[in-house]
């Protein structure tokens, strides 16, 4: 475990960069803008989980190592922007095929929202970037440095799960009121693909952090 004073300070840091809107949780609202409540849940745990791949692999050095190679963190980044680009058109083409909206809601694969927030997650290099440039500043190398990772970043993870379960509620609200207005929903559905697609080609463009 990391220093009771060291904890203390990362909880603060932690807290307020979860609450910061960044890629994760624009991409949790656009899930929930296209499919839902459920959609955005499923997709803020999928994150989560996509998350502690990255942990996992910090704790013992793989993600070091990834990022030291201009090889793979290209890989990396072909492989996760690719894959929210194709999301996001798929959500852009599907957004006025449906007649009866409260339908198509009814019909949506949990398990489908779920993978897809591990693969965005999982596949993003930004992620792995930010827990080995966030965690090791509050690691005691006296201690042992992947335990105390572990506790970290799993910490780091459950703080902005909870910011996405909140954004997620927070915009299937929204979209429960415009569910009255099929032109506005068929909007809220481009809106979301075309922020998803977005989100997809920043994640190309990102360069490699020195």
């Amino acid at each position: 475990m990391p220093s009771a004073s060291a904890l203390f300070v990362f909880l603060g840091a932690a807290l307020v960069l979860a609450a910061m809107p960044g890629p994760g949780l624009l991409y949790v609202a656009g899930r929930t803008l296209g499919g839902g409540k459920r959609d955005g849940l499923a997709s803020s745990y999928g994150s989560a989980l996509g998350g502690m791949v990255h942990v996992a692999a910090g704790a013992v050095g793989i993600s070091a190592l990834i990022m030291a190679s201009a090889q793979a963190f290209m890989a990396l980044k072909l492989i996760g922007g690719a894959y929210l680009i194709y999301l996001g058109i798929q959500t852009w083409r599907s957004a006025g095929s449906f007649a009866d909206l409260r339908v198509e809601q009814d019909a949506l694969n949990p398990w489908a929202a779920f993978r897809q927030g591990i693969i965005v997650e999982a596949t993003n290099p930004k992620t792995a970037a930010f827990f080995l440039a966030l965690l090791p500043q509050f690691i005691d190398p006296a201690r042992s440095v992947t335990a105390q990772f572990l506790v970290l970043g799993t910490i780091s993870i459950v703080l902005n799960t909870a910011m996405a379960v909140l954004v997620s509620y927070s915009v299937a609200g929204l979209r429960e009121r415009a569910l009255r207005s099929s032109t506005l929903i068929i909007r809220l559905r481009q809106a979301s693909g075309a922020l998803l697609g977005g989100l997809g080609i920043w994640l190309l463009l990102s360069r490699k952090p020195a």
